[in-house]
């Protein structure tokens, strides 16, 4: 994870990608320095896992990039520009294409456009049989998947600028311009849709609700307020997707905390401190949040109390978790995925996939989990 540094002018938002990063934000980068990750200890499981299926679909070379479903079917991409549709069951290859240039971040769907962001800030769209349909020049580069609802796309790039794009010719319908901090985590906070309104995270810890037909602001908070005397201490930048659960909408800030909000109206339910890179998973019960010292924490859903934590996971660099049945699923750095009880964080299982770190949100898929990593392995667990 990398910290990308901003000249703001007076009106106007000159971005200057990487020309200042510092690794700060991982167990072997100066925020940790020194710290070792946890070892794995022998693990008698409880609960039986196994590998339904793996695909190959090139390294991420850094960036993240999540599986999105549509229906029945998982679509994946890599960096290198290989985008594919499988069965979530078991695998088979639909079809597999070329987007003939490096990608950076995906893959956004509805179920009848595949969007997914390429070099220099291009948007790309596919049909559901991977027939390229559009693109679309923005104004820099794209590190989160897109979303997609109501015949608009809505993506954000990295000097938070929001757009709208129709769907179908790829024609920009609006353009929602925020400031952004001097400093912010070069990650990928996420965009999520609830009815008319498309969720956004945003740097500096904020989190709006805009219109998606129109962009039009509908409600703005702050997850994390930023705190301070240096710019580094002051970052506050959302990590991962918001994550929507009925009638909540749940998010978490490095250095700063995680919170729920109506998600109709923006208003608060409850917000605990806490620090976190990556995205929270909710369901019924509990919000799970995994924090950058590689603590996997359970909120209570109804007030935010603390329901457990286990700290066993230190500093292995987790990924955004997943609840799945009686248990909630993290990946880490070395391509393990924990599973551990809802009820009380307790180990259950374990299971590996390639070696390197899972990075982007897993996928629930009918019965099966799936997780992507750095080396661009797709891999679906089932529990038995």
């Amino acid at each position: 994870m990398r910290i990308t540094r901003k000249l703001v002018g007076v009106g106007v938002l000159a971005l200057m990608t990487g020309c200042s990063t510092l690794s700060s934000l991982n167990p072997f980068g100066s925020k940790n320095k020194g710290a070792e990750p946890a070892k794995l200890v022998e693990l008698k499981g409880t609960m039986a896992v196994r590998t339904a299926w793996k695909l190959d679909i090139g390294k991420a070379r850094g960036y993240q990039f999540s599986p999105a479903l549509a229906g029945n079917t998982v679509i994946v991409a890599g960096a290198g520009g290989d985008i594919a549709r499988v069965e979530a069951l078991d695998g088979r290859q639909l079809w597999r294409i070329k987007a003939g240039t490096d990608l950076t971040g995906g893959v956004g769907t509805d179920g009848n456009v595949i969007v997914v962001g390429a070099a220099d800030g291009v948007l790309m769209a596919f049909d559901m049989d991977g027939k390229a349909l559009w693109k679309s020049q923005l104004s820099s580069e794209l590190l989160s998947s897109p979303a997609i609802a109501q015949g608009v796309v809505v993506a954000r790039s990295i000097d938070n600028r929001i757009v709208g794009i129709d769907a179908t010719t790829g024609q920009k319908k609006w353009t929602v311009q925020r400031t952004a901090p001097a400093l912010t985590l070069r990650t990928t906070p996420g965009l999520a849709v609830y009815d008319k309104d498309v969720i956004i995270a945003q740097p500096a810890g904020k989190l709006g609700a805009f219109l998606m037909a129109t962009g039009a602001p509908r409600w703005e908070v702050e997850v994390g307020t930023a705190r301070g005397a240096t710019e580094l201490e002051r970052v506050t930048d959302i990590g991962g997707t918001p994550t929507i659960f009925e009638s909540d909408v749940c998010a978490v800030a490095y250095q700063g905390r995680v919170a729920c909000y109506d998600v109709a109206s923006g208003s608060a339910r409850w917000a605990r401190d806490l620090s976190s890179t990556v995205g929270v998973a909710v369901d019924q019960r509990f919000v799970f949040a995994a924090d950058d010292k590689g603590a996997l924490n359970a909120f209570n859903r109804d007030g935010g109390a603390s329901a457990w934590k286990n700290d066993k996971l230190a500093f292995r660099s987790l990924s955004t978790p997943v609840s799945f049945g009686r248990a909630v699923a993290v990946g880490d750095f070395e391509g393990y995925v924990h599973f551990l009880s809802r009820e009380d964080g307790t180990f259950l299982a374990r299971a590996a996939t390639d070696g390197s770190a899972i990075s982007g949100t897993p996928l629930v898929a009918g019965s099966n989990l799936i997780f992507q990593t750095q080396n661009g392995t797709v891999t679906a667990i089932a529990v038995e």
